[in-house]
């Protein structure tokens, strides 16, 4: 594409943002009221300006570019910087808040989540919460869909979502280590123990999280995914797998990590194995984050210390 010529404005930054979360240039222009031909145009004349392709265009809609991914980190910084200063200065409402979050399936992360909404102070937002597979985690991060994801790796794993990640073009930050626990209901006879051992287990039925057609050990969300069980139930949502382990007395392995608030006939006993969980973000790598992502990673560590485990970085 040809060189950068001149600059571009607000305008153009605010439709280019909701061209890439629509994926649709026709669906912006319906969204912000303008034409098809205007909004297309205003896309043409922005990667003009910036001398660069950002968006890739086809008979579904659009997609970024590798350079309109990075682009995109560095619109949505700059419009939430005005709009801050609109507020400041010139007594304008403020902006409406928006962020995406895909996860997996942690009662924490809805915590924060929830923390994150109530403390906001907006009076318009828009997030989302994905809780979600692996695999369609790190696709929801990489396309965009949401600007953090929230995952585990352990010594099995560790390579393997790593080199995904790179691929994707993303990186893991580390949030905190977790002891590996059992979460099983308050009524199951092995809630009474301190530690439960592997052998302990052999006759609980083990839950599970589904990983649709990416069902590999290493996309588990559970560690010891490889070892095999007599009785295993696999599930898509985590009402359902709290449902089974009060109704069946089956068991999931996780961090321990677990609210009250939100879970509260459910009891995490730790489990006595040589392994660790290390939980963390995912995001662009060359994506700077918005405010409010860092707002929810500041409601996140603030949920997890107060469990009274160390955070990491």
């Amino acid at each position: 594409m040809a060189r950068a010529s001149g600059s571009f404005t607000l305008q153009q930054l605010h439709y280019f943002i909701e061209v890439a979360a629509e994926g649709s240039i026709s669906a912006a222009a319906d969204l912000l009221y303008v034409s098809q031909p205007t909004m297309s145009a205003a896309m043409k004349d922005l990667e003009t300006r910036v001398g660069r392709a950002l968006l890739v265009r086809s008979a579904r809609g659009v997609t970024l570019t590798d350079e309109g991914a990075e682009f995109l980190g560095y619109a949505r910084q700059v419009t939430e910087q005005a709009a801050l200063l609109e507020q400041r200065y010139l007594g304008r409402p403020p902006s409406r808040r928006l962020l995406g979050v895909s996860a997996q399936h942690y009662s924490f992360v809805v915590d924060a989540f929830v923390r994150m909404v109530r403390s906001s102070g907006a009076a318009e937002y828009e997030f989302s919460l994905r809780e979600t597979r692996t695999w369609d985690i790190i696709e929801d991060v990489r396309t965009l869909r949401s600007e953090l994801g929230i995952l585990y790796r352990n010594d099995f794993n560790r390579n393997v979502i790593d080199k995904l990640l790179r691929d994707s073009g993303l990186a893991f930050h580390p949030l905190f280590l977790a002891e590996p626990h059992i979460f099983i209901s308050r009524k199951n006879p092995l809630a009474a123990r301190d530690r439960v051992a592997l052998a302990d287990l052999a006759d609980v039925p083990r839950l599970t999280f589904d990983q649709g057609a990416n069902n590999s050990f290493y996309f588990a969300e559970e560690i010891l995914s490889t070892l095999s069980s007599k009785r295993e139930i696999r599930v898509s949502d985590r009402a359902t797998i709290f449902n089974l382990m009060i109704g069946l007395d089956g068991y999931t392995i996780s961090t321990g990590i677990i609210s009250d608030d939100l879970d509260p006939e459910i009891v995490a006993i730790p489990l006595d194995v040589d392994e660790r969980i290390e939980i963390g973000w995912i995001g662009h790598s060359a994506i700077p984050l918005t405010q409010q992502a860092q707002r929810y990673l500041d409601e996140l560590r603030a949920v997890v210390a107060g469990f009274g485990v160390a955070l990491l970085g």
